[in-house]
């Protein structure tokens, strides 16, 4: 039973592990190969991208694919419409796991915005000239912050973007989480960080970020995740992942006795 993994986050190298117990799953783990580094699977691994909807669909047709589990990045819209476009007109099995988006508290202070064009243009309205804003949307996303020209750009991100931003003054951390509480109030209070840019990817590595710019009192802009289309199955958490492939590994043994 030939399982296909979309993967490139935290939570899909931790599946990746707990499959090694599952060999008969034959687990391929696929990376878009957009980080320099990534972190290693533990599975045997595909790089690189299908080449759309079709190439995608010619690649579960000739590796006999019995499903497909989306770990992608919350905001890896393309690769997610894709998946979900070519699983059903394969009628294939797509299981997306959904971490659940951060929530606003009453202390917090976020402006949600659809785009990062939209992130740009509040995170310059709510900040003075020569404010820093601390970005980390992640280095495919800094064209979206050019037109900004009287501001501190903070960026963290794993790798260095390449070609590098047209910002006139900027300061680049390079870093990889999961994050420490203390490390991110470090960060806003050194730099004297004016307004924090996210994207709402969820989960606890990248979350206390949220908690230190709540603390300082500095307002938060954060970008809306993209809709995507449905998945035939959804999941928040990783076991509920491994149990409904190994339910779907049990069906296709009795399918082979009964054949």
């Amino acid at each position: 039973m030939q399982i296909l993994i979309l993967g490139g986050t935290r939570d899909a190298m931790t599946l990746a592990d707990q499959l090694l117990d599952h060999p008969e799953l034959q687990p391929i783990y696929s990376l878009a190969g957009r980080t320099r580094r990534p972190l290693p699977p533990s599975l045997p691994t595909r790089r690189g991208g299908f080449g759309g909807i079709e190439g995608l669909k010619q690649w579960l047709i000739r590796n006999n694919t019995a499903a497909v589990v989306d770990a992608t990045h919350p905001f890896a819209a393309e690769m997610s419409n894709n998946a979900a476009i070519a699983c059903q007109e394969l009628g294939i099995p797509l299981g997306r796991l959904e971490r659940p988006p951060w929530e606003e508290t009453d202390d917090d202070h976020w402006i949600r915005v659809p785009d990062l064009h939209e992130a740009a243009r509040q995170a310059e309205a709510i900040t003075d000239p020569g404010a820093t804003l601390w970005l980390t949307t992640g280095r495919t996303s800094l064209a979206a912050f050019e037109p900004i020209t009287d501001r501190h750009l903070l960026v963290r991100c794993v790798d260095p973007p390449d070609p590098a931003p047209d910002f006139r003054n900027w300061t680049l951390i390079e870093d990889r989480g999961p994050y420490d509480l203390d490390d991110e109030r470090n960060i806003i209070t050194t730099h004297n960080v004016a307004a924090l840019v996210t994207k709402n990817s969820g989960g606890q590595a990248a979350r206390p970020k949220l908690d230190a710019a709540r603390e300082a009192g500095i307002p938060v802009v954060i970008v809306d995740r993209p809709t995507l289309p449905p998945a035939t199955h959804s999941f928040d958490s990783l076991e509920a992942v491994t149990t409904w492939l190994d339910r779907g590994l049990q069906v296709s043994r009795i399918s082979q006795g009964r054949g």
